[in-house]
């Protein structure tokens, strides 16, 4: 049985194959109106035999079966553009064609994926390609087919690699080096940031230090320059080590898909983001999760382990299908969250109603920490709305589109009433409009 799975059931048979037995077909046919061509005829036919024949010697009998292995990372970044690599070597003493199937895990649902290569002689080679995950969760790679033919192309044989291989896929911890430099004090142009003036002073002690010219009289520490029998002065710092947390809604409105990934993945995705620029600028951050029940909570710390935990636990998260329970938020946060913090709330109203459904919580919120609301603009609603109408019809769906489109504007003058900060963006701006929005309350001391 192994003599018949390393002789026969790996063969494969081309269209080259074919192309020329229906050559010589057709010229067998041809003999019985021109006998006199049979002769030659049979000929053709022979050296075709021979020559499947020497195809068949290569790839079975002389030919060393090529290695095969997959290069990539333990892990993938959900939403971003992964590299995986296959490493193919042609041990081979003749060039080969390969047609390279990697079998990817079935969330891609690529079910026609190949890449097709020729090698030279013992040639190793490198061949990239890359996989964009569209969900968390644990992503199966399968087996590595190599369907090799030689310069005749008359046969194919097919190498089995097992290359099995069990990846998790965790929120996009590859946008993290891309805002490195946003946490800067002065934020780059190009995206989006601005200087902006300070209010205030800082009053976060540092140190009593000599009186020299220029210090400012205010801060001269009495007791200390009547101790020293000399001027002493308070020396401050930027305040660090503020709290802020980002609270992750789950609900049903957080399902709604754009370009591929859930609003809650976007949430997840730019929570990470944010936790590493609030480590960055030495503040606390903590994590918590609520639906129709609270779900995950991580007291805020500045350890640089923090992140870690907020990317394990935020690897976990999944919607649920239940309306939010706000009422329940409030009463975790007040029972949890004892220091005035800073809230960014990750949630998505569609409706002016839907939000005075929930606004008094929020404002309860409010009256103790510094809230800042985030949701999502219906981008779908948005290319609805600058549509051009023609029909009547078009009429119709573009006023609708405007209305729903307008009501977002009115939350956000509805929070504003009530002196909470809120963040209206398109899902692939978020992380940015987000590390602006905490880096511009950072600079005013706003925390």
């Amino acid at each position: 049985m192994s003599l018949i799975k390393k002789y026969i059931s790996d063969l494969f048979i081309p269209l080259r194959f074919y192309l020329f037995a229906g050559i010589c077909i057709l010229l067998f046919a041809g003999c019985f109106f021109v006998p006199s061509f049979l002769p030659f005829v049979k000929v053709i036919f022979w050296v075709f035999v021979l020559l499947v024949l020497a195809d068949y010697v290569f790839l079975f009998l002389l030919g060393k079966p090529p290695a095969a292995e997959r290069l990539m990372s333990d892990r993938l970044s959900n939403g971003d553009d992964n590299k995986i690599t296959l490493k193919i070597n042609n041990r081979m003493n003749f060039p080969v064609k390969m047609e390279i199937i990697d079998e990817l895990p079935e969330q891609f649902q690529a079910r026609d994926f190949s890449l097709t290569n020729q090698f030279l002689p013992k040639q190793e080679r490198n061949i990239s390609y890359t996989v964009k995950p569209k969900e968390r969760g644990v992503y199966n790679f399968g087996r590595i087919l190599l369907y090799t033919s030689s310069l005749l192309g008359l046969l194919i044989r097919r190498f089995e690699k097992e290359s099995s291989q069990a990846v998790p896929v965790y929120p996009s911890y590859m946008q993290l080096r891309n805002y490195q430099l946003i946490s800067a004090a002065t934020l780059p142009q190009e995206s989006g940031g601005k200087r902006v003036r300070k209010i205030g002073q800082s009053m976060e002690f540092e140190q009593i230090k000599d009186y020299i010219a220029g210090d400012d009289i205010r801060n001269i520490n009495w007791k200390a320059t009547a101790r020293r029998g000399m001027l002493m002065v308070n020396n401050y710092t930027d305040e660090k080590s503020q709290q802020v947390y980002c609270i992750i809604d789950k609900g049903r409105l957080m399902k709604m898909p754009f370009g591929g990934l859930s609003l809650l993945d976007y949430a997840i995705n730019s929570t990470l983001v944010l936790s590493n620029v609030c480590l960055q600028k030495r503040d606390r951050i903590g994590l918590l999760t609520f639906a129709d029940k609270i779900g995950t909570i991580i007291a805020a710390d500045r350890k640089p382990v923090q992140r870690e935990n907020i990317l394990q636990v935020l690897y976990k998260q999944q919607t649920a299908f239940l309306e939010s329970d706000f009422e329940m938020l409030y009463l975790q946060i007040r029972s949890k969250i004892r220091q005035r913090s800073l809230l960014i709330l990750y949630t998505n109203f569609e409706s002016l109603n839907g939000l005075r459904r929930q606004i008094s919580y929020l404002r309860s919120i409010a009256r103790h920490h510094l809230l800042l609301v985030v949701f999502f603009e219906n981008t779908g609603l948005s290319k609805l709305s600058h549509a051009e109408a023609v029909t009547v019809e078009d009429v119709y769906i573009k006023t609708i589109a405007d209305k729903f489109v307008y009501e977002k504007k009115l939350i956000v003058k509805e929070l504003m009433k009530y002196g909470i900060l809120s963040i209206l963006t398109t899902p692939e701006n978020l992380s940015i409009s987000t590390v602006n929005k905490y880096l511009e309350l950072k600079s005013k001391q706003a925390i």
